[in-house]
């Protein structure tokens, strides 16, 4: 007789968690909602613009990035005409979601399009299989691929070599995608990446929390994409064991963080949910930025809450939801322009 696996962990909806160590992330919420986490196949045809395909980075990992490539004309293959490169890390508490999901794809097509990028987002491995600082690791080795591609040692991507700018790669990411913009722009002062420049850090809606519960976790309406129940239930399962979210993971101005000042950092831009459950640990971050003097914008998104923009159902049927995204976007496009 086959004995019966027992739930000893579940995320509503998200992610269930067996006795014998298995993770079973099939959606289980509204099925009207369940088209947003299909993958979507890669295509090497232009559609809607962008031409989309998946690499392999490391053989020996099996770390993968999708890349996005806009239409462009053939002068961009002058070097003065190439293309800023966009790296994006997924959200998804550090638990779930997988680059290739539709929400991210009609998203960072639209990037790609709109910024003339070329988006390349990094397959992160997930805890609780792989607990931090893994997801930081697959970041920082993304960009360490770029660097060998652009100094042509072994490496070759095409759309890479032959239409991206190395001088301007930028790091953007989705709420706990947010906090790896953070952990691998501080990470990358500590090599030579030439003849690679971080040239600016985009967190939207960082995942930046701590232990006692913040105002805004307290009053804000929950949303879809975050509750407080879920911000702590992936967390625990996120953070090295026996940490707290007092961890630099996820608190990077608290106690147990390298202080601000002491890291090189390039310009930032913090994206901002007014309505967001942790909008007030991320106006921390801000605060204690400004006081480290770093180079740090911020862009705040009236009346919407966390991950808006990745909610395609809200997008297209509310128009204030709309607009805010559009608003979101041509903020994004802006900033990658002046740096």
């Amino acid at each position: 007789m086959v004995q019966q696996k027992k739930l000893v962990e579940e995320v509503s909806g998200w992610l269930r968690i067996f006795d014998d160590g298995s993770v079973d992330r099939t959606w289980t919420g509204p099925p009207e909602v369940m088209f947003m986490a299909e993958p979507v196949p890669p295509h090497e045809e232009f559609k809607d613009g962008v031409a989309v395909r998946d690499v392999t980075i490391d053989e020996k990992s099996g770390l993968r990035v999708r890349i996005y490539l806009p239409q462009h004309e053939p002068h961009y293959t002058d070097n003065h005409n190439k293309l800023p490169i966009v790296v994006h890390f997924h959200g998804g508490g550090f638990c779930i979601s997988q680059a290739d999901w539709y929400m991210y794809y009609y998203m960072y097509s639209r990037l790609a399009r709109s910024a003339s990028a070329i988006v390349v987002s990094v397959y992160l491995r997930l805890a609780p299989e792989h607990r931090l600082p893994a997801a930081i690791d697959d970041g920082f080795s993304a960009l360490m691929w770029l660097r060998s591609l652009g100094q042509g040692h072994d490496s070759y991507e095409p759309w890479l070599n032959n239409y991206g700018d190395f001088n301007r790669v930028f790091l953007i990411g989705d709420s706990s995608g947010g906090n790896l913009v953070h952990h691998v722009a501080a990470r990358a002062d500590h090599v030579d990446l030439s003849p690679v420049r971080l040239a600016g850090g985009i967190p939207v809606h960082p995942g930046f929390v701590r232990s006692v519960r913040s105002k805004s976790e307290m009053e804000q309406p929950q949303s879809p994409f975050l509750t407080l129940d879920m911000v702590d239930r992936v967390l625990n399962l996120a953070l090295p064991k026996g940490c707290t979210k007092d961890h630099p993971f996820t608190c990077p101005v608290g106690h147990a963080a390298p202080p601000l000042d002491s890291l090189n950092l390039p310009p930032f831009l913090l994206c901002v949910a007014e309505t967001d459950l942790i909008r007030d640990t991320e106006m921390e971050y801000y605060e204690a930025m400004r006081k480290a003097e770093k180079d740090v914008e911020l862009l705040i998104n009236p009346g919407v809450g966390h991950s808006f923009y990745l909610n395609k159902i809200a997008v297209d049927m509310d128009p204030h939801t709309a607009a805010q995204t559009t608003g979101l976007l041509e903020g994004i496009i802006e900033f990658i322009k002046r740096h």
